[in-house]
């Protein structure tokens, strides 16, 4: 006999089984909630990081982004970053019902930071008013069917190339964050192990104690390992700030201290509530670059953004699907179409509230390897990004040093599908490997996938099977020429 209490939590789970389809996907509400927290507290970092990167420069103009420009607003510009990833976070799962996560790009934010806004003439409402544009004619390419049609004409194994390459990329960028591998003094070599090609410091500590933890948990089978390992490294690391003092990898002043703490200082927050400021949402002009920098210019940057984002989202979604089994025999995850709308909207949402394009987060991947495999982790995702707005200093807590030791597990798990590559064929071989290699040696998921998409057409037209290429990747390949080739373009056009 059901009880009167018992009604509401039945019905809940009826409607969260029904609408998210959680067993058919082999998962539990449970997981679902657990992994979308591993994602938050895997790609929280960008609510921090990305004020410190479009909120520090100012536009050609002289001024900072936000409120009168005269001086940076870095927690107006966290909050419209944790609004937006929060939002478009939640639409994907409710819409696409994917456990997929978006939010700030990085790369591209800096792109307009340091390549657009600081351009002649340009506002960064201006530099904003492009990112709009770029996410509507991305759309316009969903709606018509031309992107998923791109997408379908790319071969399986290259797909599965560009899965490995994402993990070999988010591998790198947790070994490169967390401090473990550096960048040289000298150039060259250009990284080494460490300070001075040794481990030293409290925060390389809890980064290894972190990494061996996760992986001594996922050996024994424990759920959530991931977030454990996550949660007991951040408290570690909470611990040896409060009895050595550390300090940050580099202070107020600009001092460097190569054995502190990268991105945050773990420690008890002084206060855990905070306003947010949402004055940002809106301060774009959608046209005002025709006048700042004319039309060939407007054009060509507008190319290279739609580019950048046309692919990173497609090669990540491939990348999540495959490590939660949720592709189909062609390498499609379920409702790509719904997932690639819902990324339009994003990047057109990241302009309009003034903090870059929004994209999917190749770190949803820690949260699918927790469990997660519907949309509803990515609901409970968004629902903290929102809840952030609020908790900024809590937040705050977590230092790289704890939480990239999630990344480079999950990129060891991505790197398992190189085995379904024909090694021996070198015409798909070649191309796989080089959209491997070239996503982290060139921090970019674009260049990897363009160098493997002109390479794999190049390969067969030489070996005569041009039949075995699909007319929209010569498109699209020809395009990725254009792409690598843009500033010779530019030059040409006498667009500089």
């Amino acid at each position: 006999m059901t009880t009167v209490a018992e009604t509401p939590r039945a019905t809940s789970e009826g409607f969260l089984e029904r609408y998210f389809q959680i067993t058919r996907r082999g998962s539990t509400a449970g997981r679902e909630f657990r992994g979308g927290l591993v994602t938050f507290v895997t790609m929280a970092y960008i609510v921090v990081l990305n004020p410190l990167i479009i909120g520090t420069v100012k536009d050609s103009t002289g001024h900072y982004l936000g409120g009168n420009g005269l001086v940076p607003h870095l927690p107006m510009i966290a909050a419209m970053t944790a609004l937006v990833a929060g939002v478009m976070t939640i639409l994907m799962g409710l819409v696409a019902n994917f456990p997929l996560a978006l939010a700030t790009g990085l790369g591209l934010n800096a792109f307009i930071a340091f390549g657009i806004a600081q351009l002649p003439h340009m506002t960064w409402a201006d530099a904003m008013g492009l990112i709009v544009m770029e996410g509507l004619i991305i759309l316009l390419l969903v709606l018509t069917g031309f992107r998923k049609a791109v997408f379908h004409a790319v071969p399986m194994q290259l797909k599965t190339s560009i899965s490995v390459g994402i993990g070999l990329f988010i591998t790198l960028i947790g070994f490169v964050d967390s401090g473990f591998v550096r960048h040289t003094a000298t150039g060259a070599p250009p990284l080494e192990l460490g300070i001075g090609g040794t481990l030293a410091g409290w925060p390389t500590i809890v980064f290894v104690v972190g990494l061996f933890t996760i992986a001594v948990l996922m050996i024994r089978k424990v759920r959530g390992a991931i977030l454990i390992g996550i949660v007991a490294a951040t408290v570690v690391a909470v611990v040896i700030e409060r009895i050595f003092k550390i300090g940050p990898s580099v202070n107020a002043a600009g001092k460097i201290n190569p054995k502190g703490w990268s991105l945050n200082v773990p420690s008890i927050p002084d206060k855990i509530l905070e306003a947010p400021n949402f004055g940002l949402l809106g301060h774009f002009s959608l046209l005002g670059s025709f006048k700042a920098i004319g039309a060939v210019s407007v054009v060509l940057l507008v190319f290279t953004l739609m580019l950048a984002d046309f692919f990173d989202t497609m090669g990540t979604m491939v990348a999540i699907g495959a490590e939660g089994g949720l592709l189909n025999a062609e390498g499609v995850p379920p409702k790509s179409q719904q997932i690639l709308i819902v990324d339009s909207l994003a990047a057109a949402a990241g302009g309009a509230a003034s903090v870059s394009s929004n994209t999917a987060y190749i770190e949803s991947a820690a949260g699918v390897g927790d469990g997660a495999r519907t949309g509803l982790a990515s609901v409970v995702t968004g629902s903290l990004f929102l809840l952030a707005t609020l908790f900024a200093p809590i937040v705050a807590v977590i230092p790289y040093e704890a939480a990239t030791p999630a990344l480079i597990i999950v990129g060891f798990l991505m790197m398992t599908q190189v085995k379904d590559i024909e090694w021996d064929n070198m015409e798909i071989a070649l191309p796989a490997f080089l959209t491997m290699v070239l996503m982290p040696f060139t921090y970019s998921i674009t260049v990897g996938i363009g160098a493997g998409f002109i390479s794999y057409t190049v390969l067969k037209s030489v070996k005569g099977k041009t039949s075995d290429v699909h007319p929209l990747m010569w498109i699209v390949s020809a395009l990725f020429v254009l792409y690598f080739a843009i500033d010779p373009v530019k030059s040409w056009l006498g667009v500089g």
